[in-house]
């Protein structure tokens, strides 16, 4: 194998430079192996998970996991929700979709999330194709989704806050080993949606052991810090770079800042507001921060670290461009892109 690029001239693959990660056992599901890595990697007791940046609600990495294991527990005693499952998730980000995943994949049930602006026709067209038995939306997407065998749990709605709620914990405890799932990593986890590019909308499976790969790459890359990162994922959780980033944030430890529906505003307060150290962005959004410096004059940025932008190219004069922009971002800035993502510092550019 070629040491500068990992190319191996005998299987004509080209592999990867960096050390070998430590992968978990079979019998792994995304839910426990992120558990395992908050418990042997574990954030200080009062680093919060996830942040709504509306409500300014937070929910504690202690809470987090109660709120997971309860939500798993109500949804397979109330709904009978059964391993290989499918539920349809129609929801812009909010502190729930986290929980609500994790929760599900701890079930063996599949995920399949779904654009909220997309027709009713584009969604028919995407229940079709994973054919799930229970939803999961908002009282402005509910409308577009079909009667399904167990229906429509609302997400905003007073009912579904008690699924989660922590006082019933001990009631959980007492029916733990009842409801508890055998789940592998070759278990099915998601269905994710093509864009239809070249025709129709397909759907894509993962397993379980593409999510734990995920979330198993970024934490063996994590760099040593004094305090949690502070992310800002901005990119939507149904989209495969939004959906595999919050899952990746929640497993190391990080703090998981949920902003709803894109708003180029409101995720520069939201940076200062929540001292954001890491920004995922789609590149439209650093093209424009790039191109219109001015808009985010009288906001402070100083917190940013690292901006992330994945699932199209940025061309080098654009990562330029932004990495010039001194009066707003933290001078050990690193901008990280592409697939695989490439790293650059401002030494570099």
């Amino acid at each position: 194998m070629d040491p500068k690029n990992g190319f191996c001239s005998e299987t004509k693959i080209f592999h990867s430079l960096r050390p070998s990660i430590a992968f978990p056992p079979e019998t792994t599901s995304v839910t426990s192996y992120v558990f395992s890595l908050l418990e042997s990697h574990a954030p200080p007791p009062d680093t919060t998970a996830l942040i709504d940046t509306a409500s300014r609600h937070r929910i504690l990495y202690p809470d987090l996991t109660l709120r997971i294991k309860t939500l798993a527990y109500s949804l397979k005693t109330k709904y009978k929700l059964s391993k290989y499952d499918v539920a349809f998730l129609l929801s812009q980000n909010s502190v729930r979709v986290p929980v609500l995943y994790l929760s599900l994949f701890s079930l063996g049930v599949v995920v399949s999330p779904c654009n909220p602006s997309c027709t009713i026709p584009e969604i028919l067209r995407q229940i079709h194709l994973s054919k799930p038995v229970i939803a999961f939306a908002t009282h402005d997407t509910a409308h577009k989704i079909p009667q399904l065998k167990y229906g429509t749990v609302l997400l905003d709605s007073p009912e579904f806050e008690p699924l989660s709620a922590t006082d019933s914990l001990d009631y959980y405890d007492d029916d733990e080993e009842r409801v508890r799932v055998s789940v592998s990593l070759s278990d099915p986890a998601a269905i994710l949606y093509s864009s239809g590019t070249t025709g129709m909308v397909k759907g894509a499976l993962l397993t379980q052991r593409n999510l734990v790969a995920a979330v198993a790459g970024g934490h063996a890359v994590r760099a040593a810090r004094s305090r949690p990162a502070v992310v800002l994922c901005t990119v939507p959780y149904f989209h495969s770079y939004g959906f595999t980033c919050c899952l990746r944030s929640l497993g190391m430890g990080e703090s998981l800042v949920c902003m709803g529906k894109f708003d180029f505003g409101r995720m520069l307060k939201a940076v200062e507001e929540f001292r954001v150290s890491h920004v995922v962005l789609a590149p439209p959004v650093v093209l424009k921060m790039a191109r219109d410096g001015g808009t985010m004059d009288g906001y402070d940025l100083s917190s940013i670290e690292v901006v992330a932008s994945g699932g199209a190219h940025l061309t080098l004069s654009v990562i330029r461009k932004y990495l010039q922009l001194n009066r707003t971002v933290n001078r050990q800035l690193c901008l990280e892109f592409g697939a695989p993502i490439i790293s650059l510092s401002k030494q570099q550019i």
